[in-house]
C-alpha cells in the first residue's frame, strides 16, 4: 500500500509560478511510475504529467507542454510538478498518482493509488 499526500497548491496571478509536491510512504517509491492528474468543476479528470520510475523519461499533456516540469527524489519518496506561466485554465483540484505495473501514463485508469488532491487556483 502506498499513501500519497499532495502539497504546495493555491491561489496564484496569471503568469505566476507554484511547485506542487506529493510525498509518498513507504519503501518502494523507486518501484512506482508517478503522474499528476487535474480535475476541473464539471470536467474529466485531466492527465497532466507523468514520471517513469527513474525520472529518466517524462510525459505531458498538450496543454501544459513547455511551461509545466515533473521531477522526482526517489531518496526523498516525492515527485514534484513545477508550474510555471500559469493561467486561468490551470485552475483545478491536482491530484498525485502512482502505478506499479507497466501502462499507458497518460491514462488514469493505469494508476493503481491516488492522493487527495490539492487546490490550484489562478486568477486573471
Amino acid at each position: 500500500q502506498v499513501r500519497l499526500v499532495e502539497s504546495g497548491g493555491g491561489l496564484v496571478q496569471a503568469g505566476g509560478s507554484l511547485r506542487l509536491s506529493c510525498a509518498a510512504s513507504g519503501r518502494t517509491f523507486n518501484t512506482y511510475a508517478m503522474g499528476w492528474f487535474r480535475q476541473a468543476p464539471g470536467k474529466e479528470r485531466e492527465f497532466v504529467a507523468a514520471t517513469s520510475r527513474s525520472g529518466a523519461n517524462t510525459y505531458y499533456g498538450e496543454s501544459v507542454k513547455g511551461r509545466f516540469t515533473i521531477s522526482r527524489d526517489n531518496a526523498k519518496n516525492t515527485v514534484y510538478l513545477q508550474m510555471n506561466s500559469l493561467k486561468p485554465e490551470d485552475t483545478a483540484v491536482y491530484y498525485c498518482a502512482g502505478r506499479a505495473v507497466v501502462g499507458d501514463p497518460s491514462t488514469k485508469g493505469a494508476y493503481n493509488y491516488w492522493g487527495q488532491g490539492t487546490q490550484v487556483t489562478v486568477s486573471s
